[in-house]
């Protein structure tokens, strides 16, 4: 059914993810060329990321997890719930349990540990990029079951086509917002007296659990179907909680509550602008 096989759904997701990682490489060079950039400009890129996940848990990942489960009648809203719930508490659970320190804060949070504070700025990076890349593997993943319940070749067709360009919308969207991240690391370590290759290292080191979230998160939807709807709501809700948790937070601790606010508008209307677009 379709004309995508699940290999190529697969290697899709691998390659949307390597280009989100390179972004974040790009994102983390800057610190080859500076130590220092503005106050704003990093809260404004904070926010814009925000409004990005934001737009993409829904418009990407919940609002086909709903569609993808309305054979269930009155009770079509239940795997997206059960889902999301899960995502955050899965994220909440590991933000407990590895030591990891936010950029911009002095106290780590996590077990006690003696690890290096650079080490556990890249940890808390790192573990936010995961559900970022199990994301796109899951939306592209989910190419193959779009449409299944429908009965001719073209409706088919056409959902499928609507799910691969939620697929790309998302992983687009992750690609832009993992610019400042990227950023978000390298700079601290620089600023700590890191040297400028050690610091960029460390800043594109981050994302590379994007990748394997990614292929993990395709191949796991291809292998049990039933769990499409539930995969992608997880993915949403462990987005949701890295906005929460961390991308608003970071925004606003400087001060400029403002700036961070309207580009987390922006970057939510940008990101629906491209989903809609795609999809």
């Amino acid at each position: 059914m379709g004309e995508y096989s699940g290999g190529q759904l697969i290697l899709l997701a691998l390659l949307a993810t390597l280009g989100t990682w390179f972004v974040t490489a790009l994102g983390a060079g800057l610190v080859l060329f500076t130590k220092r950039l503005s106050q704003k400009y990093l809260d404004a890129s904070l926010g814009m990321a925000a409004g990005v996940m934001i737009a993409a848990s829904f418009w990407s990942l919940l609002s086909p997890a709903i569609e993808m489960s309305e054979r269930l009648g009155p009770w079509r809203w239940l795997p997206a719930l059960v889902g999301f719930l899960l995502g955050a508490g899965a994220l909440l659970g590991i933000d407990r349990i590895l030591p990891h320190i936010h950029p911009g804060l002095a106290v780590a949070e996590g077990p006690k540990t003696s690890w290096q504070r650079s080490t556990l700025l890249v940890l808390a990076i790192t573990l936010h990029n995961i559900p970022e890349g199990l994301a796109v593997g899951v939306a592209f993943g989910a190419v193959l079951q779009a449409g299944s319940g429908l009965a001719g070749p073209q409706e088919i067709a056409a959902a499928q086509a609507k799910q691969m360009g939620a697929a790309v919308a998302l992983a687009v969207g992750i690609g832009l917002q993992n610019f400042p991240e990227g950023t978000a690391v390298s700079l601290p370590l620089r600023r700590e007296g890191m040297s400028r290759r050690r610091a960029f290292w460390y800043g594109q080191l981050s994302a590379v659990v994007e990748p394997v979230g990614g292929v993990a998160g395709a191949a796991a939807v291809l292998l049990m179907k039933p769990i499409l709807p539930y995969a992608l709501a997880f993915a949403a809700g462990a987005m949701i909680f890295v906005v929460a948790e961390e991308l608003i937070p970071e925004a606003q601790r400087k001060g400029n509550v403002d700036l961070a606010t309207i580009s987390v508008i922006l970057g939510f209307a940008v990101m629906m602008t491209l989903d809609v677009a795609l999809g």
